[in-house]
C-alpha cells in the first residue's frame, strides 16, 4: 500500500523528539523544512518512506534526525549495544565521507547539551566503510562497531559475506538509500535491491527502509523499488513524502555565437570561454559541469589560463573534481569549496549528488545533461538552501545541442520530469548474488528464489530462469572454458542444494558490483576481419 505523507506543524514534530534533540534543532535551525515536516513523524512511527525533494531542502537530516533521536533515547536508557543500528548507502564515496562529517555536527551538538544538563557522555559512533577504508579501520570497526554505518552498494555487498562483520549487521533496524534516483535506473540499483533483501533475511526484525531522492518520477514506482515485496508476494507498504517542487529554479540557455553551423571550431571555443569568464567574474562561487572526466581536465586547464591571463581569478582558485582523482585530492577540493577558498570547480558527475559543498551561487553546464532530472539535480547544487533560488546556465556547443538544451530547460521550468526506467531481471547481477548467498551458507534453489523474488526488479523471475543462471555458475554448459569461464558454485540437481567452491570468495570480492573497470567491444568490419 502506498500513501502520500501529510505535512505536520513544527510543534507537532518537536513533540515527537526527545528534549535534547529538539533543543539542539531549535537552537540551530528553528523551523523544519517541508520534507522534514512530512517525513519525521512517519519515520518515528516506523513506516517505510520515500522522501523526494530538491538539493538543499534538508531531506537527509529529515531521515537521520528521527534515527539519531531513537539512538539518543537508547543511549540515555543504557540500551545502546555494540552493533550497527542504521545503514546508510549512497552511490558515491565522496558523498559518504561528507555524510560522516555532517552527522558529527548534530551528534556533537546534542552531546554537548546532554553533557551540560545530565553530566553524561553520549556514545553514538559513526563510521565509513568503502573501498577507501584501510584494513586497520575495518579491524577497529570489528572491535568497536559503529552504530551508524555509511557505505556504498558494492562495499555493502562485500560486508554481507565478511564472516565477522556480517554478525554486526544482524541488529540493523534502519536502512537509508540516498540518491535512489541515481541507483534505481541502472543495474547498481538492482544489485542493491538484492543486497537489501539478503540483509532482510539476516536481521532480527523487518527493516525500516528510507529512500532519499531528488526530483524524480514516477514516485510510486521508485517507492515500490525501495520496499519490494513480502514472502507472500504482496507489496510492502510505503509512505511517499513529495516535496519535489519546494525550491525555485532560474535556468537559461546561452548561445556562444549567432552562427553555430559555419563558425570555425576555434572561434566557437573562444566564445564559450568568454561566456564562462563573464559568468565566473559576476559570481562568488561557480560549479561547471562537463559530461566526461577528460572534458573536465581540458576545461580546468583552459580555464586556469584564461582566468589568470584576464585577471579574473588566480589559477589556484580553479580545481577539478571527479572520481578518478585520489581520495586525498577529492577531499581537499571539497574542503576548500566548503571554506569558500575556490571560485570555480569543474566536475563531471561527482559533485552532482548531495555532497555538502557550502555556498555556490551559480551552476554552469557545458552542453546538454541529457535529461531533465539530471539538469535539475545539477542546477540544484546552486543556492543550497530551501529559500535560495537555484541558478543555472547551460552553454550550448553546436546546433543540435541548442535544440536539445532548449527543450530540456523548458521542460525543467515546467516541472515535466523524465520517467525513471528500472531494469527488470538483469541475470548478470543475479549471478553475483547467488555466489554471495552461498558464501554465507548452503542454499536450496527454492530458498534463493524466495529471497530474490522479494526485490522489485526480480519479482517476476521464474524458477527456470533462476535454474539457468545456477547451471551456468555451476559450469554445466559446455564450451565455457574456451572463454575462461569456469564454475564458481557446486549444484546438486537431485536435492536442489547450491554450495560454494573454494575459490568463490576471492572471485566474488574482486568482481562485486556493476561498475566496469574497463570496456571491451568486439568490432566487426564490413567484409570480415
Amino acid at each position: 500500500m502506498l500513501i502520500y505523507a501529510e505535512e505536520h506543524s513544527d510543534e507537532e514534530v518537536y513533540r515527537l523528539l526527545t528534549p535534547y534533540v529538539a533543543r539542539w534543532f531549535r537552537e540551530r535551525y528553528g523551523r523544519f523544512t517541508p520534507p522534514q515536516r512530512m517525513a519525521i513523524p512517519y519515520i518515528k512511527a516506523g513506516h517505510n518512506i520515500l522522501i523526494s525533494s530538491p538539493t538543499g531542502t534538508g531531506k537527509t537530516l529529515a531521515a537521520f534526525l528521527a534515527i539519531i533521536d531513537e539512538l539518543v533515547a537508547l543511549d540515555l536508557n543504557g540500551g545502546l549495544d555494540d552493533k550497527v543500528y542504521a545503514l546508510y548507502v549512497s552511490p558515491l564515496r565522496a558523498l559518504n565521507n561528507d555524510m560522516r562529517r555532517n552527522l558529527l555536527v548534530p551528534l556533537q551538538g546534542i552531546s554537548e547539551i546532554v553533557r551540560r544538563e545530565l553530566g553524561k557522555e553520549l556514545g553514538i559512533r559513526v563510521a565509513v566503510r568503502t573501498s577507501d577504508t584501510t584494513p586497520y579501520e575495518k579491524q577497529r570497526m570489528l572491535r568497536n562497531p559503529p552504530h551508524i554505518l555509511i557505505t556504498t552498494p558494492e562495499s555493502f555487498a562485500i560486508a554481507l559475506v565478511a564472516p565477522r562483520f556480517r554478525e554486526l549487521l544482524r541488529g540493523v533496524r534502519w536502512i537509508i538509500v540516498d540518491e535512489i534516483h541515481e541507483l534505481a535506473s541502472n543495474k547498481r540499483g538492482s544489485h542493491l535491491a538484492l543486497s537489501i533483501e539478503r540483509l532482510e533475511e539476516l536481521v532480527e526484525k523487518p527493516l525500516q527502509r528510507i529512500g532519499l531522492s531528488a526530483t524524480i518520477a514516477p514516485l510510486e514506482e521508485v517507492a515500490r523499488f525501495l520496499v519490494g515485496y513480502r514472502d507472500d508476494g504482496t507489496p510492502r507498504s510505503c509512505v511517499i513524502a513529495d516535496a519535489r517542487f519546494s525550491k525555485p529554479h532560474d535556468i537559461r540557455v546561452l548561445c556562444p555565437h549567432f552562427d553555430l553551423v559555419y563558425t570555425p571550431a576555434n572561434v566557437l571555443n573562444d566564445a564559450i570561454y568568454r561566456i564562462l569568464q563573464e559568468l565566473i567574474a559576476r559570481h562568488r562561487t561557480t560549479i561547471v559541469f562537463t559530461n566526461t572526466r577528460s572534458a573536465t581536465e581540458r576545461v580546468v586547464y583552459k580555464l586556469r589560463k584564461v582566468l589568470k591571463d584576464n585577471g579574473v581569478v588566480d589559477a589556484d582558485s580553479v580545481e577539478a573534481h571527479h572520481s578518478s582523482l585520489s581520495r586525498d585530492v577529492r577531499l581537499s577540493v571539497e574542503e576548500k569549496l566548503k571554506r569558500g577558498e575556490l571560485r570555480v570547480v569543474v566536475t563531471s558527475t561527482s559533485l552532482e549528488l548531495g555532497i555538502d559543498i557550502g555556498y555556490v551561487d551559480l551552476v554552469v553546464l557545458l552542453s546538454s545533461p541529457k535529461s531533465v532530472t539530471r539538469l535539475l539535480q545539477r542546477v540544484g547544487r546552486a543556492g543550497h538552501h530551501i529559500e535560495q533560488v537555484s541558478k543555472g546556465r547551460i552553454i550550448v556547443v553546436d546546433r543540435d545541442d541548442l535544440v536539445e538544451c532548449t527543450v530540456l530547460a523548458k521542460l525543467a521550468m515546467e516541472r515535466k520530469i523524465d520517467r525513471v526506467k528500472i531494469p527488470k531481471k538483469p541475470l548478470d547481477v543475479l549471478a553475483q548474488h547467488i555466489v554471495g548467498m552461498v558464501l554465507e551458507k548452503p542454499r536450496t534453489v527454492d530458498e534463493v528464489l524466495r529471497i530474490v523474488r522479494r526485490s522489485y526488479p526480480y519479482h517476476d523471475l521464474s524458477g527456470e530462469e533462476l535454474l539457468s543462471v545456477v547451471r551456468f555458475l555451476a559450469g554445466e554448459y559446455g564450451g565455457l572454458e574456451t572463454y575462461n569461464v569456469y564454475s564458481k558454485i557446486r549444484f546438486d540437481e537431485e536435492t536442489g542444494v547450491i554450495r560454494r567452491k573454494r575459490s568463490a570468495r576471492m572471485i566474488y570480492q574482486l568482481n562485486v558490483g556493476t561498475i566496469p573497470d574497463e570496456a571491451k567491444v568486439r568490432v566487426m568490419l564490413r567484409g570480415g576481419g
